[in-house]
């Protein structure tokens, strides 16, 4: 039986952000069952140390370090009509890692994690290959086309274009294409006619993300109101833009003191001059988002736009915390009406405030949507059907190799 060659956008270490911590678990839920070499690109300093902090589930390890700017990149693609998606991830060092560890080990599964990564297979792979693409990225350009104007309108519209005749030919080449939400594999199945689509969802650590677990503590603030995320992700910085200046003087109304906490690393200028707004905390990034999320009245996820299941979403519930989220940030979660979903300004307002006004029914709220994390999105579970996509029956210790 050979060994998995796990590819990764961005190395799945340390587990700090959405597809992270996606990545992260995968990875770990391999490694308990075959041995795992890990080829992956790292665009933050902290990441580097992935190559030791993998360590222990991993073989081979090999982070490549991504420095290519997005001018750059966007003058290859224009050169090669290539999606920008493709051309930003495009290493000739790591295409060399790759190269050099198929002709070293007996590799007999690829898991691409992210399509960026699939132009790193080879032309005709002996190995069966696992496309995970977690998203459908060519939908969510598609909408970024329909909401824009002049120039970069028509740069998104070339993007969703190239990148989806892209994601439908490494479908038709792969054993096997996971997406993290029905929804979202429903969509790719209609739009590309692609078979052996799968559902892998995310799952959430409700040992570590609960409300009684041992974390550092914020000093209480009344009528607190969290968002959490990467704060230089479009769609996160449209959300709490959107919340600060339409949604929030709603809520001020009734509740003059109330704060909105915007909690997450790497704030744009954008989300930093929301920081000046009446009420507006931006805390940029922080040891420990738990402490945010245990001290929030409500949390929110007003995302106009968003794709597959949201992690920020999960780890609200699991700390038992009530949340009022967009119908897109709600979509792929089964939350048995667990979650407060709201689309405009006054849905969103009306049901903050209605929390805020009530804590005994926020508080029920809470704990019903930890029991609903809890019963439906251990990570052991959603992962499991990794098993039966992988030919994988019996669950074997992994064997090491030195790095």
């Amino acid at each position: 039986m050979g060994d998995i060659l796990f590819l990764g956008h961005r190395v799945p270490y340390p587990p700090d952000r959405g597809d992270k911590i996606r990545g992260f678990h995968i990875l770990k839920y391999l490694s308990a069952r075959k041995r795992v070499h890990l080829i992956a690109f790292a665009d933050d300093t902290r990441d580097l140390a992935g190559k030791t902090g993998l360590a222990k589930m991993t073989g081979n390890r090999s982070i490549i370090w991504r420095s290519k700017s997005r001018v750059q990149a966007a003058i290859e693609a224009l050169l090669t009509r290539k999606p920008i998606s493709l051309t930003s991830f495009d290493s000739r060092s790591l295409r060399s890692a790759v190269e050099a560890l198929l002709e070293r080990h007996a590799i007999d599964t690829i898991y691409v994690f992210s399509s960026q990564m699939a132009q790193y297979l080879p032309a005709r792979p002996r190995q069966t290959v696992i496309m995970d693409f977690v998203d459908m990225d060519s939908a969510k350009f598609a909408a970024y086309a329909k909401g824009g104007r002049g120039p970069m309108a028509w740069v998104m519209r070339r993007e969703a274009n190239l990148l989806f005749q892209y994601e439908r030919a490494i479908a038709a080449r792969a054993d096997a294409s996971l997406f993290v939400s029905e929804a979202e594999a429903l969509l790719f199945r209609e739009r590309s006619g692609a078979e052996r689509v799968h559902v892998v969802e995310n799952g959430i650590d409700t040992d570590v993300f609960a409300p009684d677990a041992s974390f550092t503590q914020i000093e209480a603030i009344d009528a607190l109101i969290v968002f959490t995320g990467q704060m230089d992700y479009r769609p996160n910085i449209e959300a709490v833009s959107w919340f600060v200046a339409a949604i929030f003087p709603h809520i001020r109304v009734r509740f003059p003191h109330a704060r909105f906490a915007i909690v997450g690393r790497a704030p744009s200028e954008a989300v930093k001059a929301l920081g000046k707004q009446p009420g507006v905390i931006v805390t940029g990034e922080v040891a420990d988002v738990r402490g945010w999320l245990a001290a929030a009245s409500v949390v929110v996820a007003p995302l106009k736009l968003a794709r597959g299941i949201q992690n920020k979403v999960l780890e609200a519930m699991a700390m038992a915390r009530p949340v009022v989220a967009s119908r897109a940030a709600a979509e792929g979660i089964d939350h048995a009406d667990t979650l407060r979903v709201g689309e405009s300004v006054g849905e969103i307002a009306d049901a903050v405030i209605a929390l805020l006004d009530d804590p005994a029914a926020a508080g029920r709220l809470g704990r019903d949507a930890r029991a609903q994390v809890q019963a439906r999105y251990s990570w052991e579970a959603r992962l499991a059907p990794l098993d039966a996509i992988l030919g994988i029956s019996v669950k074997a210790p992994p064997r090491r190799s030195a790095a």
